[in-house]
């Protein structure tokens, strides 16, 4: 952490809400966090019997369950130079049909199923296919599924420059949300823990259902300058271990000029969550934050 970084960080555990931000209503992107909203609403529809993780999706070789555990074989958009620099040099967001036919020019990687491979286009049609089940965008649904339900009253899904400068970070007076293509949402950090906190106290999924999206697909042991020892991914959460913190369970996120790490740690003998976020790329940080929180005391 440079001298000029300040880690904002909130934690809940059975016995309350301690706030680490010298303004809790301070309002932040959850990055790709938000990949673990898209797979919650998507296994809230399949506990309803709405939509089917395992059948193939239209005129393709994958399921949606493969696009949420990234196991689809499909390339990712963030390798392309002509996006990074059109992010950089602070353009209009691309169509939807345009940032598909490059990424896909990359050629698929594997056969759907064969390997593991991060991919922010599988959920975008991740989203796509979740939103066509529920026959609603994914801002509203979240607001039905998850956000009415837990009282999240600062989480929403920015679309637009204006609703985007409601973070508080420099760097997002100017940026377009537009470029997360399967969408950002923004809120506080005591409404990130908040979220993640519901999902493991039992008020979102089903146990089974909980259990399934658990699974890990694993990916490995130590990541070096990251806390991981132990690595995994489930449907739209990472799930390994963070050393003398125990299992860490949640996402980490970030974007051109910030980061965040949103885990549960429920090896603890009362269980935590922290969501933590600071500025710069480096994942780690506020990785190493929310492990610091959840090793205390253990």
């Amino acid at each position: 952490m440079t001298s000029t970084q300040r880690i904002h960080s909130c934690r809940i555990t059975r016995t309350g809400i301690r706030s680490e931000t010298c303004d809790p209503t301070l309002v932040f992107p959850y990055w790709s966090f938000t990949k673990s909203v898209i797979a919650i609403c998507g296994l809230t529809l399949a506990e309803a019997g709405r939509i089917d993780l395992d059948a193939r999706l239209a005129s393709e070789a994958f399921t949606l369950r493969q696009l949420l555990q990234h196991t689809a074989g499909l390339p990712d958009y963030s390798t392309l130079k002509a996006y990074r620099d059109a992010v950089a040099n602070d353009e209009e967001p691309w169509s939807r049909d345009e940032l598909l036919e490059a990424a896909l020019a990359q050629g698929r990687l594997f056969a759907p199923g064969a390997g593991w491979s991060y991919s922010n286009v599988g959920y975008m049609l991740a989203r796509e296919c979740i939103e066509d089940a529920a026959e609603r965008p994914f801002g509203s649904l979240f607001s039905a599924l998850i956000g009415e339900r837990l009282g999240l009253e600062s989480v929403e899904l920015a679309t637009t420059r204006d609703e985007f400068a409601r973070v508080c970070w420099e760097g997002a007076r100017t940026y377009h949300p537009g470029w997360v293509y399967h969408g950002c949402l923004i809120g506080t950090a005591e409404d990130a823990a908040r979220l993640l906190h519901g999902l493991f106290t039992g008020r979102l999924l089903g146990e089974v259902t909980l259990e399934r999206m658990l699974d890990p697909y694993p990916l490995g042991g130590v990541i070096e300058g990251r806390p991981w020892t132990q690595c995994g991914y489930g449907l739209g959460l990472m799930n390994g271990r963070f050393g003398a913190a125990g299992r860490a369970i949640g996402h980490s996120g970030g974007g051109p000029f910030c980061v965040n790490a949103v885990y549960h740690f429920p090896d603890r003998d009362d269980p935590m969550t922290v969501a933590s976020f600071t500025d710069g790329r480096n994942e780690g940080i506020a990785e190493f934050a929310a492990a610091g929180y959840a090793a205390r005391d253990t």
